[in-house]
């Protein structure tokens, strides 16, 4: 959208999937939900899971949770556009709704790790714009997870033994963010955003606009 002597232009385009992923406890779902309250034209991709709802979770919200039996149903009919599993529990996210999302001009926010993120990256390249996120350190890591209070020490433990094999993807993604400050993070990733929305081969309808100029 553009604005010219207080005429706004309306500029068609394709929609784009913003993938933010980062090791449990670096921040990605405060920041994703930083997005979304920030952004209403901006609407969550709600995943699909075999892991046991938290207390602070909403069904239909944060996930649908389903069986092991559902999940490999979706898998095997490929409505799953990605998948992945991630501490013993299963992930996926819906493929039409992500699909008809894109076509209509809508943008997405997909809070998934580095597997599900390598898939939509292989499936839909030029839709998905990456951005992975690090914790300073790895003691503030650990101290992120130990406040959260919903896993056991167990849960916790694993996590921190799986971070350093996921910060090992980071080259994989087209954004690097270090979340040593919530609201400095969440601007860059803000920028992003913007920058990405603005990008020529996403935005199909400065075609018919430019024609308007030259004729």
């Amino acid at each position: 959208m553009a604005k010219t002597a207080g005429k706004v232009v309306n500029i068609a385009r394709r929609g784009l999937m913003l993938v933010i992923s980062s090791p449990s406890g670096a921040g990605k779902s405060t920041i994703a939900r930083n997005v979304l309250e920030a952004d209403p034209t901006m609407s969550m991709s709600v995943s699909v899971t075999t892991r046991q709802r938290r207390p602070s979770e909403i069904e239909g919200v944060h996930y649908h949770f389903i069986s092991h039996k559902e999940f490999e149903r979706l898998k095997q009919s490929d409505s799953l556009l990605e998948w992945a599993e991630v501490h013993g529990n299963f992930y996926g996210t819906p493929r039409e709704a992500a699909e008809n999302a894109m076509a209509e001009g809508r943008d997405m926010l997909f809070d998934i790790d580095w597997q599900g993120a390598q898939q939509l990256q292989e499936k839909m390249p030029a839709d998905v714009v990456s951005i992975f996120i690090l914790p300073p350190t790895m003691d503030e890591l650990q101290s992120r997870l130990n406040r959260r209070a919903e896993d056991s020490a167990e849960v916790i433990a694993t996590r921190l033994a799986n971070a350093r094999a996921e910060i090992a993807h980071w080259r994989e993604y087209d954004y690097v963010v270090v979340n040593d400050d919530l609201n400095r993070a969440f601007t860059s990733v803000k920028a992003i955003v913007e920058a990405e929305r603005l990008r020529r081969d996403r935005r199909h309808g400065l075609f018919d606009f430019v024609q308007t100029l030259v004729e």
